[in-house]
């Protein structure tokens, strides 16, 4: 299923295996199978994300981890993923996509043998940020050979599915957390929670190798090593103290990282300026295209959005609302499952309706949302799953009808050279983003609650934070509007 190569880009090349034929209209079973593995791979990526939540305190039981480590076991997993994406797409265009994306994967792999072995909270800290390297190397491949791989309804499909696995991982992270803890198979505790990506790891070597694409440029040029650098450096200087700022009450370095982290910003653009014609880290051409830039920055949206909404919805559901961990944990499944059903809407649709369905997903999160905020504002004291069903399942539907809709017309019109450095570019973005959402609820929640577990105080800053979600929904909404009204005549 792997797409002619356009005309004006005669640097790029794919080179599939004869059982992936080009131009065919229907996707043949070696070409699920490639669709299955690269999914594979994301799904690794998300679950691994959340799925130390539920087992955190069987892992400071055993490993007599203090409160800092317990905190850096999800930090110290996603600030290098944060700094490495752009570097792992640029990486996949220049050496090959296939092969990165193996790399990346052995990486991770031994990195979640490392964590299940360790017997410390050093060690397990430690292969944490080494799975995080090795995602940060591995994902960008995924979009980027999606995006080079599938074309037509096909490419719709297969980015349908995309946000249908991200929908699904919301689920099972912290689901599988908690069940390979609760199982303690073989007597292991929460180590299971690592092991298991190690066949699963193994599967994605062997049936990549034998049935994913590989694509790359023709005459690449070397790294542009000064542009990894930097912007290496930009968003630890960014990403570290938004992350760690809420929970030292901000001080002075955090805003003195923030200003350097700005100051290399400028730094690096300047730099990729001078390079656009030596195969830049970025190419600043991208930006040219209203369809990338203007879905990027809805992505970067979309993530603060999430960032801000789902950390103070937790708070509100058990200060607010009085609700158990467990029925907490049951509205969270609820709204995934509406997530999974948009998600899955968006694949069935085959891209037909363009950026209508993804807009249409958010109007509807929006109006959920209004409805969820009239409950909040009702200030019921109890438990009330049943009540909240409709908005919260509607909410995750809305949501569910973005991502994948979102990604695949945002890159739609990307050069396929440029296909993993965009790719990094989009996937940094929601992680920007939800770093930005992280730290906006200490402005638009903490403030009010000040930590205080009063439930009065609790649903107030909730219904803040709801008007605060509104608005970013409009404003995505808004920015949409970059995208495509129509796809009929769109080759990949």
């Amino acid at each position: 299923m792997s797409s002619p190569a356009l005309d004006n880009e005669p640097q790029h090349t794919t080179q599939p295996p004869d059982h992936l034929t080009p131009g065919l209209s229907k996707m043949g079973l070696a070409a699920w199978i490639a669709l299955l593995v690269l999914l594979g791979a994301e799904l690794m990526d998300m679950i691994d994300q959340s799925v130390v939540l539920t087992a955190l305190p069987a892992i400071q039981e055993s490993t007599g981890a203090g409160p800092d480590a317990v905190q850096w076991l999800t930090t110290g997993y996603s600030l290098p993923v944060a700094v490495g994406l752009i570097t792992g797409g640029r990486l996949g265009d220049l050496y090959g996509r296939r092969k990165v994306l193996l790399i990346g994967t052995v990486v991770f792999t031994t990195a979640s043998l490392l964590c299940g072995l360790a017997i410390g909270p050093g060690v397990l800290v430690g292969a944490r940020a080494l799975q995080g390297v090795g995602v940060a190397i591995m994902i960008p491949q995924v979009l980027a050979t999606l995006h080079v791989t599938f074309d037509g309804q096909n490419r719709s499909k297969a980015f349908g599915l995309y946000g249908a696995i991200m929908s699904l991982a919301n689920v099972l992270g912290p689901v599988t957390g908690g069940l390979l803890t609760e199982a303690d198979l073989f007597g292991l505790s929460w180590r299971p929670i690592f092991l298991v990506n190690v066949p699963v790891g193994l599967a994605v070597l062997l049936l990549g190798r034998r049935y994913i694409p590989e694509s790359t440029v023709k005459k690449a040029d070397r790294p542009d090593l000064t542009g990894m650098l930097l912007s290496a450096l930009a968003i630890v200087l960014t990403v570290f103290p938004l992350s760690e700022g809420h929970l030292h009450h901000w001080p002075l370095w955090c805003f003195a990282m923030l200003a350097s982290g700005l100051l290399t910003l400028c730094a690096f653009l300047r730099h990729q300026q001078r390079k656009q014609n030596k195969a830049p880290l970025v190419p600043l051409s991208l930006f040219r295209g209203r369809q990338f830039s203007g879905g990027t920055a809805a992505q970067l949206v979309h993530g603060l959005l999430c960032g801000l909404f789902f950390m103070t919805w937790t708070l509100y559901l058990q200060r607010g609302l009085g609700m158990s961990p467990f029925h907490a944990a049951l509205a969270f499944v609820l709204l995934s499952l509406g997530e999974l059903a948009g998600a899955t809407l968006a694949a069935k649709s085959g891209g037909r309706f363009a950026r209508r369905l993804p807009q249409a997903g958010v109007l509807i999160a929006a109006a959920a949302m209004a409805a969820h905020g009239l409950q909040a504002a009702g200030g019921q004291a109890e438990p009330a799953l049943p009540a909240m069903t409709a908005p919260v399942v509607l909410i995750g539907f809305g949501l569910g009808m973005v991502s994948g809709p979102l990604t695949d017309l945002s890159l739609a019109k990307v050069p396929h050279e440029n296909a993993g450095a965009a790719s990094g570019l989009f996937n940094t973005a929601i992680h920007l983003g939800i770093a930005l959402g992280t730290a906006l609820t200490a402005l638009v929640f903490f403030s009010t609650t000040g930590g205080s577990p009063d439930a009065g105080l609790n649903r107030d800053a909730f219904m803040t934070v709801l008007w605060w979600v509104g608005s970013l929904l409009v404003l995505m909404w808004a920015l949409m509007f970059c995208l495509p009204k129509h796809t009929k005549n769109r080759t990949g």
